[in-house]
């Protein structure tokens, strides 16, 4: 398999129960999370052996078999395509998929097509054959990455969002140059060091980050994961609130001290401390700490860094 798709295939089983959240704003009435998720891989593999079917690739991504809330022992199934090139048999493929998984199992059966690609032209939504009256039509749940919006993305605490965030960027740097693809990386790897996501999940979407995006310049690549390792690290043993301060901090002084080195007088050096706080405090908000704890750090005043 591609590098891509063990990615996603491991991230999905790692964000399984974010998956279904980020999807189905009524999940938790929907789903009953208190049992396990059954990953019916191997069963998928039985059901489209690649040597018999010229378009059916050696691996579905995800069949998962998921309990309800319904008062029952009731339980569907999710199928899940992770779809990283331009197919024009996809949408075939996926009703093949479809009705082979209803005739082994006869369960309900919701299905995601997540386009992973570059191409925006590419969004097949449907499977539809027609023929002397007798006709098909089959329609699955779509997503494309590259459509959705960063900020919407950003502004999630759903640790799938900041999965869809990373393959997005990855997308999005094959038109750029390695040394820009590295500054948003890393500022990506920052700003899931300030969400309010559990610590394994960070850690799991972070290796997901460090594989995902690629860059060709051999330097990079052993540079961003010296610097990943070093932000994971520091957020371990500083607590990940702490972590954010310091960054803040550091590069509020930056800003200061070239501010302070344009005056020699003690009233330019008073300019560069309230320009040092200033640059702090920017940094803070941008990283979601509330005003009122940036206020008692910086000693600014509340107005002021609304203004900011």
């Amino acid at each position: 398999m591609k590098r891509n798709d063990l990615l996603w295939k491991a991230a999905l089983e790692d964000l399984f129960d974010d998956f279904l959240r980020f999807f189905f704003p009524k999940a938790d009435e929907i789903f009953d999370f208190s049992k396990k998720f059954q990953y019916l891989d191997k069963e998928l593999d039985q059901l489209f052996p690649p040597e018999n079917d010229t378009y059916a690739p050696r691996y579905v991504d995800k069949l998962v078999k998921v309990f309800t809330n319904n008062g029952q022992e009731e339980w569907i199934l999710i199928h899940i395509e992770v779809q990283n090139y331009t197919d024009p048999h996809f949408a075939s493929r996926m009703f093949q998929y479809y009705y082979r998984i209803l005739d082994k199992y006869n369960k309900p059966i919701t299905a995601f097509a997540i386009f992973a690609d570059a191409n925006k032209d590419f969004y097949p939504k449907h499977y539809e054959r027609e023929f002397l009256g007798t006709k098909v039509y089959y329609a699955y749940n779509t997503f494309k990455i590259i459509d959705q919006d960063d900020a919407e993305l950003e502004a999630s605490d759903n640790p799938f969002a900041m999965a869809v965030l990373t393959a997005k960027l990855a997308v999005s740097g094959q038109r750029m140059k390695d040394e820009q693809l590295f500054e948003k990386a890393y500022d990506l790897a920052k700003r899931l060091l300030g969400k309010q996501i559990p610590k394994d999940k960070i850690r799991k979407l972070m290796t997901f980050l460090r594989y995902y995006v690629r860059f060709e310049n051999q330097e990079l690549i052993h540079k961003f994961e010296q610097e990943i390792a070093i932000l994971t690290e520091r957020s371990k043993t500083m607590g990940i609130e702490e972590f954010l301060l310091d960054q803040a901090e550091k590069k509020g002084k930056q800003e200061g001290r070239k501010e302070g080195r344009k005056e020699g007088r003690q009233e330019g050096k008073q300019e560069g401390k309230h320009e040092e706080a200033i640059a702090i405090a920017r940094e803070m908000k941008a990283d979601g700490i509330p005003i009122e704890q940036i206020a008692k750090f910086t000693k600014l005043s509340i107005e002021d860094i609304k203004k900011l």
